[in-house]
């Protein structure tokens, strides 16, 4: 996989690019250290990482993630090795480890935030609740990029809190005319307090999860769209964006809705790799 430049690469497809493309970064492996913790909502923390191996550090799309590897049960921690074409060599039984989301990543700062949602029994929950600065955090990625072009008129995008981050992201480093649609689905009305960035066309649309029923795909495809080409990111529970598959598959034929569907949890399973 061409992994070089791939800074530039984005950016020109987020220009001029036409579908998703799939962009790799070099890969590296790091271990650094929490310098500050915040509770971004109730159910909501924020993690700062940094250290000095966080230089080189490559992101450049909304909802690109790492790897926080976990210590085995005897406290070892077991980490992947660099190949000669930048990706990883993992270790055999993969070590535990979870995917997260960058929520934001300051060069200049040396700064690395990571938003998580706290649930009892998660392995990444669990770590967060407890994480105090001055710890150590080993985390391997982002591997690279699906990046979706900003060139459409118009975005959906249908959220739980576990992509909020990556929502959130993109209102930042959206172009200033963007025009767009949230629909964010929590578990909890107090996590309608996360911080998103107002823009003037981006409208936000707050939904609360009733126990095991999601009103996210009914929600968004009620939406009245505007004229143009749309692009919708689904990502969240599996169960609560698979509905919306169809709906976008018959909406490309009419009006030329384009999609990047993501799971990023779903019920009942523990660590899903999608």
């Amino acid at each position: 996989m061409e992994r070089r430049n791939p800074r530039g690469r984005v950016l020109e497809h987020h220009r001029t690019g036409t579908d998703v493309r799939r962009i790799g970064y070099p890969i590296g492996v790091r271990t650094l250290r929490v310098l500050r913790r915040e509770q971004v909502t109730p159910n909501i923390v924020r993690l700062t990482l940094g250290g000095p191996e966080l230089a080189g550090f490559h992101t450049y799309q909304a909802d690109d993630h790492i790897k926080i590897i976990f210590p085995d049960a005897d406290g070892a921690v077991r980490l992947p090795a660099p190949t000669a074409d930048m990706d990883l060599d993992w270790p055999k039984p993969s070590p535990p480890s979870r995917r997260y989301t960058i929520r934001r990543y300051d060069a200049d700062a040396g700064e690395l935030d990571m938003d998580f949602v706290l649930h009892p029994g998660g392995l990444a929950s669990e770590w967060a609740a407890a994480a105090e600065p001055g710890e150590d955090a080993a985390v391997a990625g982002p591997p690279g990029a699906k990046a979706f072009p900003h060139n459409y008129d118009h975005y959906v995008f249908a959220v739980d809190a576990t992509a909020l981050p990556a929502a959130a992201r993109w209102l930042e480093e959206s172009p200033q005319d963007v025009s767009a649609q949230l629909v964010v689905e929590t578990a909890d009305a107090a996590d309608h307090a996360y911080p998103l960035a107002p823009r003037a066309g981006a409208e936000v649309t707050w939904l609360v999860r009733d126990g095991g029923r999601s009103p996210l795909a009914a929600a968004v495809r009620s939406l009245d769209l505007p004229a143009g080409r749309t692009f919708l990111f689904a990502a969240g529970e599996t169960g609560a964006i698979k509905p919306l598959r169809s709906w976008a598959r018959d909406l490309k034929a009419a009006t030329g809705v384009d999609a990047l569907f993501t799971g990023y949890w779903k019920l009942g399973v523990a660590g899903l790799e999608e």
